[in-house]
C-alpha cells in the first residue's frame, strides 16, 4: 500500500486501540487457565491474530465476540509427546514467537515454529540456550521452521537484563506449567521493564504467585529475581479487560504536540495507572515542551514552545518514532539515549528513523545507542520508505502535518502490524489521504 498524504493540521480526539501487549498475555493465560475466559477486546491487529492462531494450533479454542474473544484452554490431552506435532505461524510478532517458545517447551509438546520478515534473523540467544539447559531439544537457531521436541524443567532460569524483556515474559507465562516455582534471574539493569510489569500483571489476573527481589546473580552482580509460582495451574477469572494501548496513542499525542496549537489532539480510553511502560509519553512530551493535558479516561496534547532534550529510552524504546517526529521540529537537538535494542526490532530502527526524518527534509542520524534529531522549523515532505515496519509509516503520517509538501509512505500497509485502522483515525483526526 502506498499512502500520499497532503499536510494538514490534526485536532480532534481518537479512542486508543487494545493494548497488543496486553492481548498477548491475557490470550496466553487464558489458553492455559482452567475454564473460559472473556477477553475484552475492542480491536485486533496482525500480530494479535498471529498469537490467536497459534494458540488455536496448540488446542485453545478462540471464538470472536462482540467484546472480543472467547477463549476455551488448551486440553490436558495437547500436551506431552503423546499428542501430534503442533504447527505454530508466529508472522512477524517477535512476541508470539518469544513467548510462546517457552509456553511449548513447557507443555513439552512437539511443534514447528514458523516465522517471517525479519523475525527469522532476530536474536533468541540467550534464552534459546536456557531452554535447552533446562530440557528442551530445539533445532538450530535461524532455522525455519524451528523445532521443539522435549520437556521444559522447572529450575532457576538466568538472563541477561540487557537483551530482550520478551524472554523473561516467555519463561514466566511459562512457569505455571511446569507444576513448581520457577525463578527467572535476569541481570541489572532490566530494560524495558515495564513490559516485565504487564507480564506479572496477567499472571496475577490468573491466580498466579510472582515475588520479586534483589540477588546477585551467578557472576556476582546484582540483579533481578523474578519467582513465578500457581500450584494447581493458572485459574481462569472469567472476564478479563486489554487496556488502550499507550504506544499507539503516542503518534496521536505527537501529533499535537506538534500541530495542535487550538484544540489538540486527545486519545480517550487510556488509563493512567496501566502497568504499560509507554505512558511515560506524557512525561516526555512536557520535558520536549508541549502541553499535556489529563482526563479521567485519557490524555491529549497541545503544541506550544518546543524545544529539544536529552531523553533516555531504555525503559520505552518503543516511543523513540512519536518523540523523534516531536524532536525533528522543535528547536534546538534532542538526543535518544538506551536505545540499542531498536537495531533488532521490524527494521532497524534507529536507521530507519533517521531515514524517514531525512527523507521529509529534516535532520538526524543515528548513533550507536541511539538518536541525534536537530529540529528544523518545517519540513519539506518527500517520499519514505516504511521499511516494513508500522511505527514508522505512522511517524511519517504525524511528521506530515508539519510538511510543506505532500509525503508519500511506500509499504504503508505495514501499519496492520498493530493498528489496522491507523489511516481512518488519522483522517477522522483531519488528516487528507490522497490515496
Amino acid at each position: 500500500m502506498r499512502a500520499v498524504i497532503e499536510p494538514a493540521r490534526l485536532s480532534g480526539s481518537v479512542e486508543a486501540p487494545s493494548s497488543k501487549s496486553e492481548a498477548h498475555r491475557l490470550l496466553i493465560c487464558a489458553a492455559l487457565a482452567s475454564g473460559t475466559t472473556d477477553v475484552d477486546c475492542t480491536t485486533t491487529s496482525d500480530d494479535i491474530d498471529a498469537t490467536i492462531s497459534c494458540l488455536e494450533a496448540l488446542g485453545a479454542g478462540v471464538a470472536r465476540t462482540r467484546r472480543g474473544f472467547r477463549v476455551t484452554p488448551v486440553p490436558a490431552a495437547a500436551a506431552g509427546p503423546g499428542a501430534c506435532e503442533a504447527e505454530l505461524d508466529c508472522g512477524e510478532s517477535g512476541s508470539t514467537l518469544r513467548f510462546l517458545l517457552p509456553v511449548v517447551a513447557a507443555l513439552g509438546r512437539d511443534a514447528s515454529i514458523t516465522a517471517h520478515g525479519r523475525l527469522p534473523q532476530r536474536p533468541l540467544s540467550p534464552l534459546y540456550e536456557e531452554l535447552v539447559a533446562h530440557g528442551a531439544e530445539l533445532s538450530p537457531q535461524g532455522e525455519v521452521p524451528l523445532r521443539v521436541t522435549g520437556r521444559l524443567r522447572p529450575g532457576r532460569f538466568s538472563l541477561p537484563g540487557n537483551v530482550s524483556s520478551q524472554y523473561v515474559s516467555g519463561l514466566l507465562l511459562a512457569a505455571p506449567l511446569m507444576g513448581e516455582p520457577v525463578e527467572v534471574v535476569v541481570t541489572e539493569p532490566v530494560e524495558s521493564r515495564p513490559y516485565i510489569d504487564i507480564t506479572v500483571a496477567a499472571l496475577r489476573r490468573f491466580g498466579a504467585e510472582v515475588d520479586e527481589s534483589r540477588v546477585q546473580a551467578p557472576d556476582g552482580s546484582p540483579a533481578r529475581s523474578f519467582v513465578c509460582s500457581a500450584p494447581g495451574g493458572l485459574v481462569s477469572p472469567g472476564t478479563v479487560r486489554v487496556g488502550g494501548d499507550w504506544s499507539n496513542a503516542a503518534f496521536w499525542l505527537a501529533a499535537g504536540a506538534i500541530c495542535g496549537r487550538e484544540q489538540g489532539v486527545a486519545v480517550t480510553g487510556l488509563d493512567a495507572r496501566s502497568p504499560q511502560g509507554d505512558r511515560q509519553v506524557l512525561a516526555a512530551l512536557a520535558l520536549l515542551g508541549a502541553r499535556v493535558l489529563r482526563s479521567a479516561d485519557g490524555a491529549g496534547c497541545v503544541t506550544e514552545c518546543l524545544a529539544g532534550r536529552t531523553i533516555d529510552v531504555s525503559a520505552c524504546p518503543d516511543l523513540v518514532p512519536p518523540l523523534a517526529a516531536v524532536a525533528a521540529v522543535a528547536e534546538g537537538t534532542t538526543t535518544f539515549t538506551g536505545a540499542a535494542r531498536l537495531r533488532l526490532k521490524e527494521s532497524d530502527r534507529l536507521e530507519t528513523v533517521s531515514a524517514a526524518i531525512r527523507a521529509l527534509g529534516g535532520r538526524a542520524r543515528a548513533t550507536n545507542d541511539g538518536l541525534l534529531v536537530e529540529g528544523v522549523n518545517e519540513l519539506a515532505g518527500g517520499v519514505v520508505d516504511a521499511a516494513n515496519d508500522h511505527r514508522i509509516a505512522m511517524m511519517a503520517a504525524v511528521l506530515s502535518t508539519r510538511c510543506a509538501g505532500t509525503v508519500t509512505i511506500e509499504g504503508a500497509g505495514c501499519v496492520s502490524k498493530s493498528y489496522p485502522a491507523f489511516f481512518e483515525d488519522f483522517a477522522s483526526l483531519g488528516g487528507h489521504v490522497l490515496a
